[in-house]
């Protein structure tokens, strides 16, 4: 019997591909998935716990308000500086003490016995939750390398599943318990996950062991790109709030009850939820480029349908148009370490999300304060018109893409 050398042995086993090494990606993608889920679900449960607070402290509609923007105020504020502080601390641990820290906000909201605790509580939490989406992005990038933007597709669409369950879920508990006892129970799942993540989940590395050689001319471009899109990410957030700010006002003026407005936006969501799964995907095929003119002229479009349309028509067109609203989140994401360095991945997605936060949070009042002036139907139009002057910054960041470039 022939005996193979040692050598071709030894190639062998170098050369096959490691089981193990295979299933890093799934598993970061796994994990942080499930993380996105708890932490928007964590996010969208206030509404649920808004009217039960204010029955319980007598609270204004303006202090309840703020309460929910401590929360989104700390997860907003806080996420560059945990993109900094990626670059010198394992993003693996910091996702963990981050969610930990979440899940003990709720523990102390579930405890608290005045307005000032709860506060307290809620601005821990959302302290928490900002290490969720510039940390995990940058693990699903690095994790899955040119190859991420379907991926991160994925992690993106992980987020709506959490918003669509937590909030059920924290209102089926209210029915058999106290609010005080089923924040205890949520916040007990998230002490699960960030156990999880801390024995399961692969090591992500410290943003400064990625360095990569980039020349000064690389560098310039990457960032004169990365502004591009993240004026994009902004006038698309702005885009989406705005017109979710005046959905309801349209559909009742077009005769809605207010079930039907409920399936309405439920229609719209779905569709939500879809585009952002699809519209990764189809980004790491068809390019940024092409996606970003296609979902923001389709979103365009689809919205003048829905203000000139009778209802029922205008409620068929809802879920593909939130297919083309919530579908350039994912494409964006996705281009964010094509226009850094890899020793600043955490940071940049830890600016860009602070940017499309925070102009989530700003429009509905810029545009509300337009339909103070003009009426809703002009200010939706006015939603239309800024999905359009996207187009020409998408045209403008091509050159810094290499798919820009092919177009």
């Amino acid at each position: 019997m022939a005996i193979l050398p040692s050598s071709f042995l030894s190639q062998s086993r170098t050369t096959a591909p490691d089981e193990e090494t295979l299933n890093k990606p799934r598993r970061t993608l796994a994990a942080t998935g499930i993380n996105h889920a708890l932490h928007d679900g964590y996010t969208d449960l206030i509404y649920v716990l808004l009217p039960v607070w204010q029955a319980e402290f007598a609270l204004g509609y303006g202090l309840l308000a703020v309460m929910r923007g401590l929360y989104s105020g700390a997860m907003a504020g806080l996420q560059i500086p945990v993109g900094r502080l990626a670059e010198r601390i394992d993003g693996k641990t910091l996702l963990a003490l981050g969610t930990m820290l979440a899940a003990l906000g709720y523990v102390l909201a579930g405890l608290s016995g005045s307005v000032a605790g709860l506060s307290l509580a809620l601005l821990i939490s959302g302290a928490g939750s900002s290490t969720q989406h510039p940390l995990a992005s940058a693990a699903v990038s690095r994790a899955y390398g040119k190859a991420a933007r379907g991926p991160l597709g994925i992690y993106n669409f992980s987020g709506d599943l959490g918003k669509a369950t937590l909030p059920a879920l924290m209102a089926m508990l209210l029915v058999i318990m106290s609010w005080r006892h089923a924040l205890l129970l949520v916040a007990l799942v998230g002490l699960l996950v960030a156990l999880c993540l801390a024995l399961l989940m692969p090591a992500v590395g410290k943003g400064f062991a990625h360095k990569s050689t980039v020349t000064t001319q690389g560098a310039q471009a990457g960032r004169g790109g990365f502004s591009w899109l993240l004026a994009i990410g902004i006038l698309d957030s702005a885009v989406r709030m705005g017109f979710l700010t005046f959905l309801p006002f349209l559909l009742r003026d077009k005769g809605a009850s207010l079930p039907t407005s409920g399936v309405a936006l439920a229609m719209l969501f779905i569709g939500g939820a879809a585009g952002k799964f699809a519209c990764g995907w189809l980004g790491a095929r068809a390019g940024t480029i092409r996606t970003v003119l296609l979902t923001e002229g389709g979103a365009a479009a689809l919205i003048v349908a829905v203000l000139a349309l009778p209802l029922v028509p205008a409620i068929i067109v809802l879920p593909l148009l939130g297919v083309m609203l919530n579908g350039t989140s994912s494409v964006l994401y996705g281009t964010v370490p094509e226009l850094t360095s890899p020793h600043r991945t955490e940071r940049a997605f830890a600016l860009f999300y602070t940017g499309t936060i925070g102009s989530g949070a700003i429009a509905p009042v810029l545009y509300g304060l337009l339909g103070d002036a003009l009426g809703p139907t002009l200010a939706t139009a006015a939603t239309a018109v800024t999905a359009l002057a996207i187009c020409p910054l998408a045209l403008l960041l091509a050159p810094h893409l290499s798919d820009g470039r092919r177009a």
